[in-house]
Formats: structure tokens, sequence, C-alpha cells
């Protein structure tokens, strides 16, 4: 009897066809063009600050991209990559839709593997949060109204900042944030270990129980919308669920729904138009116009 590497997949190809994602679409070029050209798009159409260091380290930086009014709600946006690819410049299309609805929006850069561990991303992820809620301010945001989010690996990032333990660890209030938005997201680390990707993020048991956040889930009064392409594979759908699935345990508020006939690259494209689902969520969350 072959022992599986994880729940029933037998193989790393059987593994392989449900996390990656450009399996799934006729020309995965055409999907990374589309994000780069639209964020060039917002680069030269929206006012922005780009590159402001946030931590010590080259990698660290954030654009930001202020909404028109003073005093504006926020949305901190964590890329995907895998956690070893892409930049915050690939994703300035993130504004596009959010700035017409009157929300500043930033951008974080973060170091890749193997260079760095998923551990130190994860760090580096926490920074920028708290970088945002200390500086904000002084580029017309409102520190009270700080919403994060992201996608693939970034919103794995995301879920792993609404686990700090704010107070404790930076000096910022227990429950900092009003909202976070998680598309397609990876929260139990189990199954990458056995997969195409392992040479370059270097899973350990560790590593994987360190930042797994749907095994070790910490109470969290932030709401959450969990949410994946409805067309991307059963295992991100499951990841989402699961996610989910300990939360309810926690109590901890969440809406769990996939984007229609959404795949895994056009599930964030909502951010790019003011009338987009997830724009539309943010908006009312953040209580933007107000």
């Amino acid at each position: 009897m072959i022992r599986p590497l994880y729940r029933d997949f037998t193989e790393q190809a059987q593994i392989d066809a449900e996390y990656n994602p450009s399996l799934k679409v006729a020309d995965p070029a055409a999907e990374m063009r589309h994000y780069v050209d639209r964020s060039r798009l917002a680069r030269e159409t929206l006012r922005n600050a780009p590159g402001l260091p946030y931590g010590p380290t080259l990698a660290e930086t954030l654009d930001i991209f202020p909404a028109d009014r003073p005093g504006a709600p926020v949305f901190v946006f964590l890329h995907g990559g895998y956690w070893r690819a892409l930049s915050s410049s690939d994703f300035s299309c993130v504004a596009l839709g959010l700035h017409p609805l009157g929300i500043t929006t930033v951008v974080v850069n973060y170091a890749l593997c193997p260079q760095v561990t998923i551990d130190e991303i994860v760090r580096q992820s926490r920074a920028a949060v708290a970088w945002v809620l200390r500086h904000i301010g002084e580029h017309g945001g409102d520190a009270s109204r700080v919403a994060i989010g992201g996608h693939s690996a970034g919103a794995h990032l995301a879920a792993m900042c609404l686990q700090t333990r704010w107070a404790d660890d930076y000096g910022l209030p227990d429950e900092p944030l009003k909202a976070a938005l998680l598309v397609s997201g990876l929260y139990d680390l189990n199954p990458l270990r056995y997969s195409y990707l392992q040479p370059m993020i270097q899973l350990d048991d560790g590593i994987i129980r360190r930042n797994s956040p749907a095994l070790a889930m910490r109470p969290c009064a932030t709401p959450v919308w969990l949410t994946w392409g409805g067309a991307e594979s059963a295992e991100f759908a499951r990841q989402s669920g699961c996610y989910g699935e300990a939360a309810a345990a926690l109590g901890n508020p969440f809406e769990l729904s996939a984007i229609p006939a959404a795949h895994h690259f056009d599930a964030i494209h909502g951010f790019e138009s003011p009338d987009g689902a997830l724009a539309r969520w943010l908006s009312q969350r953040l209580g933007a116009g107000q």
C-alpha cells in the first residue's frame, strides 16, 4: 500500500496539479502582463510615494497611493508569488479601484525565498503593517481605519498578521485592524513541502508549524472575508474552508464565499474597479467616504 504524502495525495504530480495555478489558465504570461500593464497605469495616473522604507533591508519598502482627501481609510496589500517571486510594483493595480472610493492603498514589498525564509517574510510583513499604523497619518491616512489583505501567498501573510500579538510585540493596540480581505490564500502549508515549490521555499516542520494559521489560530476580532476563485482547484477552496473552520471554532468573525467563475489570477481584478466586489467590500468595512 502506498503511503500518502498528504491527505489522499500519493504523488507530487497530484499536489502540483492542485497548487500550480498556471496549469489552469490558457496563457499564464498574459495574466502576468495584465498585472504589469494595469500597475503601470496606476503609477502613471495616481499620485504615489514609491519605495518608502519600513525596515532595515533593501527589500523592506512599501508604495503608498494616497486618497485625495486627508483622513482617508487605508488598505494594506500583500502580494502573491508563492513567497519566491514578484514585487510590490507588480501590484500597484490594486489602487485603481480603491482610489475612486477614497481609500489610501499601501502595497508592501518583501524579500523572497530562498534568500530568506517564510519566517522572515512574515516578520517583514508584520513590520510593514506596524509601520503603516504608526506613520500613515503623515501620508493622509487614518490609522484607526486600516484594513489588510492579500492574494495567494500574500493572503497567507495577511492571515499571519492577524496572528500577531500587536500589544506585546509592537506596543500597538491589541486589535488595530478594521478588516481583512484574504483572496486565494494558503493557510495550511503542509502540502507545499511535497510540491514543486519546495526547492525554493524550503519548508520544514518548524516553519510549517509556525506559519500555518489555520492550524494554530488565535482569537481575533477583525472581520475577515475569505474568498477564492470559483474556477480554482479544490485545494484552494479547501484551504479557505479550513481557515474558516478554525475561525468558527474560536468565534472569530468571518465570511466565506467564492468569486464566481474567477480563476487564481483574475480573482483580484475586483480591486481594479470601484464597482468590483472586493473594492465594495472594503469600502463598506472601512466606512469610505465618511
